[in-house]
């Protein structure tokens, strides 16, 4: 996240701290807590809601760099490309030695309940 703030010189895109307590769901296309952290999402100018992979393509596209990106979209190597982003998303919270993803809703409910 940190390149695509860098690169994007004409500020397209709104970052969002999905664990900052004023955090909403209503306020950002009805994404829970959970849902943010289990796969990435953005929501587009026109309000569609994307997620995976699609929002890379999306965010490369908005900061000039979509080519990078432009080979998801091809018949045999998009798939392979959203199997392996699924398999990072089920897996990056252990890989990166983080807690579950009840136990990180879990303490997010506690911090919120104040």
């Amino acid at each position: 996240m940190d390149f695509l703030r860098r690169k994007d010189l004409q500020e397209a895109m709104q970052f969002v701290d999905i664990n900052a307590l004023d955090y909403c769901s209503e306020s950002w296309g009805g994404i829970t807590y959970r849902q943010a952290m289990a796969r990435i999402h953005a929501i587009d100018a026109d309000g569609t809601v994307l997620k995976d992979v699609a929002v890379f393509r999306a965010a490369y596209r908005l900061i000039g760099l979509g080519w990078i990106y432009a080979p998801t979209t091809w018949p045999v190597v998009g798939p392979i490309v959203d199997w392996l982003y699924s398999l990072w998303a089920r897996y990056r919270l252990p890989i990166t030695r983080r807690p579950s993803l009840d136990k990180l809703c879990a303490e997010r409910c506690e911090r919120t309940d104040t």
